[in-house]
């Protein structure tokens, strides 16, 4: 949970199999205005873990634009994971990525995980891991033959739910301002 978030009753236990706490499906511009402030408050929780990574003023506009390129990007994906029960039909998470060429490494295509995030009130229940493995799936079905995610080397929450189920670092970005 981030500061200022609070938790009303947790979706029922026992996972996606059992009756699943979310639906997870291809989002539509339709949702936009519903993740593009699921999108916001991921980036500026990555704000807390890096100065470098300071949202802008602008980044609602910033935000609506890049989702409605990425879903007429064939090569782009944005799930939208819907809540069930009372939730039923709200947007709860979101995941945004990519397949992009590795020209020198096989296999040839990386489905690369950009942004995956859940209302504090889904997370703890396996929801996340159901969430990654949809869009596991998806960005398989597009062509990529491993999965990547990017996300700030400060959080280690991030690292450990990624470490937790079979992803390692394979490359560094290091930064400084100018």
């Amino acid at each position: 949970m981030t500061r200022g978030e609070s938790a009303a009753s947790p979706p029922p236990r026992g996972g996606p199999a059992a009756s699943g706490p979310i639906h997870v499906r291809p989002a539509r511009e339709a949702d936009i205005p519903a993740l593009v402030p699921l999108l916001l408050r991921l980036k500026r929780l990555n704000e807390e873990f890096d100065s470098l990574l300071k949202v802008r003023d602008d980044a609602d506009a910033q935000a609506r634009t890049v989702l409605k390129s990425n879903l007429a990007d064939p090569k782009s994906l944005i799930l939208a994971a819907e809540g069930v029960g009372p939730d039923q039909g709200k947007v709860v998470g979101i995941v945004r990525a990519v397949v992009r060429e590795r020209p020198f490494y096989v296999p040839e295509h990386e489905g690369v995980i950009l942004d995956i995030y859940l209302l504090p009130l889904y997370r703890r229940r396996g929801v996340g891991e159901y969430l990654l493995q949809e869009a596991t799936a998806a960005l398989k079905a597009k062509g990529a033959g491993v999965v990547t995610a990017e996300f700030p080397a400060q959080n280690e929450i991030a690292a450990r739910f990624y470490a937790k189920r079979g992803f390692r670092p394979i490359t560094s970005i290091h930064a400084r301002s100018l």
